[in-house]
C-alpha cells in the first residue's frame, strides 16, 4: 500500500484506527481501506453509526458556543481525532479570534494530521498524549503555551471515555483533570451506551465486538455510570441526556433515531 503524505512513518497501515474509522463515518478522506472495512463491519449491525457521529459533532459545536458565551476562551479537546471541517478550532475562531485550543490524541495519524492542519496557527496546537495520563497532558510544553490553568478552561471528552476500560481508572483520570481546573471551568462528555440505540442489544453487542477485534474495546456504560464522571462538578441543565436533547438548536424530535444513542452532559467546576 502506498503511504499518503499525511500518514507518518512508523504506523502500521494494516491495523484499523479508531480515529480513522471516525473520520470515515463523518465522510472524511483520511482513512485507509482497513479502516473502512472495519467500519463497514460495525455498520452491518448498526447502520446508523454515521448519524451518531454527526450528533456528537453537533453537540460539540453547541457546547463550544455555550462555553464561549460563558466567557471561556481556552479549550482542551482530549481524544480529538483527525480534524475535519468544522472542528473545534474553527468553531472557536469564529466566536473569539483570541481563544486558544489544544488538541490531544494518542493516535500518531491524528496528531500528524492535526499538526499539518494547524501549521502557522498560533492559537491552536496538538500534543501526542493519552487521557489515561492527564498529568502528562497538563505538564506538556504545548499546554504551557496555550492554556492558563489559573483561568477557566473547557475540557472536551467527547466519545473518548468509552475507550478507557475500568481497569485503567477513567474516573480517576477525570477527577485529576477536575482538580487541576480553575473555578468556572467546563467539562463536556459524550459517551456510548446501550440505552437509546434503536436496534436490539445483540446487534449493538455485535457492532461493539468489532472494536474489540481491532484491540480497541468499546465500554458501554449506563446513564448512571456516565453521570459519575461529573462527580465534583455542577451539572449544567438539562443534565445527562441524549445528545440531541442537550440544548438543541432546533426541534430535537426531527433527529434521526440513531442520534439518541448514548448520553451527553456538561459540568461546571465550583
Amino acid at each position: 500500500m502506498e503511504r499518503p503524505a499525511w500518514a507518518p512513518q512508523g504506523i502500521d497501515l494494516s491495523v484499523p484506527s479508531v480515529s480513522r474509522m471516525y473520520d470515515y463515518y463523518l465522510g472524511g478522506s483520511h482513512n485507509f481501506e482497513v479502516d473502512r472495512e472495519a467500519a463497514r463491519r460495525a455498520m452491518e449491525f448498526m447502520p446508523g453509526l454515521p448519524k451518531i457521529m454527526k450528533a456528537n459533532r453537533a453537540f460539540m459545536r453547541r457546547t463550544v458556543e455555550f462555553a464561549s458565551a460563558q466567557g471561556i476562551s481556552q479549550f482542551l479537546d482530549i481524544g480529538s481525532g483527525i480534524p475535519a471541517a468544522g472542528h473545534v478550532h474553527e468553531v472557536v475562531a469564529a466566536l473569539d479570534p483570541d481563544a486558544t485550543v489544544l488538541y490531544v490524541d494518542h493516535d500518531p495519524v491524528a496528531v500528524a494530521h492535526s499538526r499539518a492542519v494547524l501549521e502557522g496557527n498560533p492559537k491552536a496546537g496538538v500534543v501526542n498524549a493519552d487521557l489515561r495520563e492527564p498529568g502528562k497532558i497538563l505538564r506538556s510544553q504545548e499546554a504551557a503555551a496555550l492554556l492558563d490553568l489559573e483561568r477557566p478552561v473547557a475540557v472536551l471528552l467527547n466519545f473518548v471515555l468509552h475507550f478507557v476500560e475500568d481497569k485503567d481508572q477513567p474516573y480517576r483520570a477525570v477527577a485529576e483533570l477536575r482538580d487541576a481546573l480553575a473555578p468556572g471551568s467546563l467539562l463536556t462528555i459524550t459517551h456510548a451506551s446501550y440505552d437509546g440505540v434503536p436496534v436490539p442489544q445483540e446487534d449493538t453487542e455485535a457492532s461493539v465486538a468489532v472494536y474489540s477485534d481491532i484491540r480497541n474495546p468499546l465500554v458501554m456504560r449506563s446513564r448512571e455510570q456516565i453521570a459519575r464522571f461529573f462527580d465534583g462538578f455542577e451539572l449544567v441543565e438539562p443534565g445527562v441526556v441524549s445528545m440531541p436533547d442537550w440544548r438543541p438548536a432546533g426541534p430535537a424530535d426531527q433527529e434521526d433515531p440513531y442520534a439518541y444513542s448514548g448520553f451527553a452532559g456538561v459540568g461546571r467546576t465550583a
